[in-house]
């Protein structure tokens, strides 16, 4: 791997440093969405060793007053055809069947409910009392961006994010490497069993886990394999093959370096969703095998669910 950044800066509170270099992004094998694999290069730069966490995102709210999109009434004006009364504050939250479903229709495990947000996980009556150290999560990309400059940093490319999550693993499968569970054991929080009904939970968790329990990657952050999906910044495409030409080449051959995908002309297979990273404790082989660093979904910048948080990165030209 070639390194562009060959010593480290100051160390940084809670944050690794990442050096810079080239890789090979994406995969040919999963999802065509993750299609084609092809050299990016990327400069230097700090990231979260864990996900936001709740004490974290605590701290931040109660600095700033800040109101997470989940805690909005939504407004009839975005919604002119919804019945008023239908109008509330609220989030995205998994609920397993007791039995075998189809698996064509979210809608069997997942539903809105109302006064459910980032201090009420599961909505009214739960709390995150015992959870200061889980990942952070009914956040928006909108919430992870407030919260990312109250910080003086800023929420990754997907680029840096994958590259980060790779840990100097290039095209391994996961960020342990080839093998789904390394040494017989799952290798980070994701579902055992037959998703959406039967969670054998042999990692220890149903649900979000504290971070940093399960092994680092090589560059020592955790939790880049499941627990929760991350939010970056670009905005999504059908495939790699879409991004490329809106993607300005490193040098003449071509790699691009320190790539970025943001909103292009509706000519361009670019869609208005943001892409999330990482996979979550709710990817199963059998539904969701994205617990891998070239996976990638697209959700909506307002969106949050009970399965999305964040991390945030900072570029040294960036630092504050």
């Amino acid at each position: 791997m070639l390194l562009m950044t060959p010593q480290a800066p100051a160390a940084r509170k809670g944050m690794t440093w990442i050096p810079g270099g080239t890789y090979w992004m994406g995969s040919d094998d999963f999802y065509p969405e993750e299609r084609p694999v092809h050299q990016v290069a990327v400069d230097g730069f700090w990231i979260d060793t864990h996900p936001v966490t709740v004490a974290q995102f605590r701290r931040f709210v109660k600095d700033t007053g800040y109101v997470t999109t989940a805690e909005r009434q939504p407004s009839a004006a975005d919604f002119p055809d919804a019945d008023p009364d239908l109008l509330v504050a609220g989030s995205m939250v998994f609920t397993p069947p007791n039995v075998p479903v189809p698996l064509d229709d979210y809608r069997r495990w997942w539903s809105y409910v109302p006064q459910a947000d980032w201090r009420h996980p599961e909505g009214q009556g739960s709390n995150v009392g015992e959870r200061n150290h889980h990942p952070v999560t009914h956040v928006s990309y909108l919430d992870a961006c407030a919260y990312a400059d109250w910080a003086g940093k800023v929420i990754p490319t997907e680029a840096e994010w994958e590259f980060a999550a790779r840990g100097g693993l290039d095209r391994k499968r996961y960020v342990w490497g080839d093998h789904d569970e390394p040494n017989g054991r799952p290798g980070g929080n994701v579902w055992q069993g037959q998703f959406p009904w039967e969670n054998l939970e042999e990692d220890g968790y149903a649900r979000t886990s504290p971070v940093g329990r399960f092994r680092p990657n090589g560059y020592g952050l955790f939790d880049m394999a499941g627990n929760v999906w991350e939010w970056t910044c670009d905005n999504h495409t059908a495939s790699h093959a879409d991004s490329d030409k809106n993607i300005a080449p490193a040098s003449s051959c071509c790699i691009p370096r320190n790539p970025v995908q943001q909103s292009a002309s509706a000519d361009d297979e670019v869609d208005a969703r943001r892409v999330v990273k990482g996979g979550s404790h709710l990817c199963a082989p059998n539904y969701c095998n994205r617990y891998r660093p070239a996976a990638r979904q697209g959700h909506a910048d307002d969106a949050s669910t009970g399965h999305i948080g964040f991390r945030c990165i900072v570029r040294e030209g960036d630092a504050r």
